[in-house]
Order: C-alpha cells, then sequence, then structure tokens
C-alpha cells in the first residue's frame, strides 16, 4: 500500500476515523459530528434578533468550526496533492445498476447527468436537489446530530438515541436508493 498514490483500505482508515472518538473525549469531553456546525457558524455571524442563534458559540463551537475549517483544508490538500483523489472505483456491477437508471457517464464523485444547472431545472432535479437537502436538514436536526455524529460518536458512547437515528439514516438511505431515486429516474 502506497500512502500517497493509492485509497487507504478499511482496515486501516476505519480504526483512524475511530479513535477521533477516544481522543475528543479526553481532550475536552466533545462529540464527533458536523451539522451541529452550521448552527455555530450562523450563531457567529447571524444577527442578534435571532433566538435560536443567541447562545455562546465561541465556548461550544469554536473547536467545531475550526474541526470544518480542517476538513475542508484536507479536502482541497488530497485533491491537489494526491494521486487519484476523487475517483470513484466502482464496481461493475454498481455501473450497471446507475445505467440502469439512465446514467451513463460516471466519472467523479455526482454524475454531470445527476447534478448540473440543466438538471436542475426540471423538476426531479429539484426535487432531488432541494428537496433532498431541505430532508437531510430536517432529519439532522431532527435526530439532534449527523450521521457522523450518531454513526461514529453516539454508537461508541453507547447511546440508544444515536442507535436509533442510524439505523433511521440507513432505512432512509435504502428506501432512498432503491425507491425514491429510481422513481424520479422514472425507472
Amino acid at each position: 500500500m502506497h500512502l500517497l498514490t493509492e485509497p487507504w483500505p478499511w482496515y486501516v482508515s476505519g480504526p483512524i476515523i475511530g479513535l477521533f472518538v477516544p481522543a475528543l473525549l479526553i481532550v475536552g469531553n466533545r462529540m464527533f459530528g458536523v451539522s451541529s456546525s452550521l448552527r455555530h457558524i450562523c450563531a457567529a455571524t447571524a444577527p442578534r434578533g435571532v433566538d435560536f442563534f443567541r447562545y455562546e458559540w465561541r465556548r461550544i463551537g469554536a473547536w467545531n468550526i475550526m474541526f470544518l475549517v480542517g476538513i475542508f483544508i484536507g479536502g482541497v490538500v488530497a485533491a491537489q496533492f494526491f494521486a487519484g483523489a476523487g475517483q470513484v472505483a466502482l464496481s461493475d456491477a454498481a455501473r450497471e445498476t446507475i445505467a440502469g437508471f439512465g446514467v451513463t457517464e460516471v466519472t467523479g464523485l455526482i454524475p454531470a447527468q445527476l447534478l448540473s444547472w440543466q438538471t436542475l431545472t426540471t423538476w426531479r432535479g429539484a426535487v432531488m436537489l432541494v428537496g433532498g437537502g431541505l430532508l437531510v436538514g430536517f432529519g439532522a436536526s431532527w435526530a439532534g446530530g449527523c450521521t457522523s455524529g450518531h454513526a461514529i460518536s453516539g454508537l461508541a458512547d453507547r447511546q440508544l438515541p444515536s442507535l436509533i437515528a442510524t439505523l433511521g439514516f440507513f432505512a432512509g438511505g435504502l428506501t432512498s436508493a432503491w425507491i425514491i431515486v429510481p422513481m424520479l429516474l422514472g425507472r
């Protein structure tokens, strides 16, 4: 395995991600997650008239905002300096399934046939992008966190709400992949 030229296998990258949970707990009783960062950013920049954003974001969320900045910088560094960054390795079976939905050009993270300005102007594209975005945002807020927070941190902390949320995320993902997306793509 060449660390800079090949994707890291799950048995290396998974434990590294898993080590963040105890590290965050040891460093300052913090939970791993990304969705709360948006609220902290809004609290830092929003007018003081909105009660939801009136809290001590510097004490609670400053580290979280820096974590989000680190994710962004890490993505830029990976895309610029690591060979194969952004390349998606799909099996032939996955490519056949996607082709069955009418998506024939799968070259990046998201096929241009699904995410483009032209697609957004169709009712299907608007439902998939805008509706999906609203549902993800609402779901993360309603569940009290995002998939990474619940599935990594919450499950490691043996929290029942995180188990319920994670099961809901998986059920929603499977429902979307096997029922809603094929329906929207007309297949």
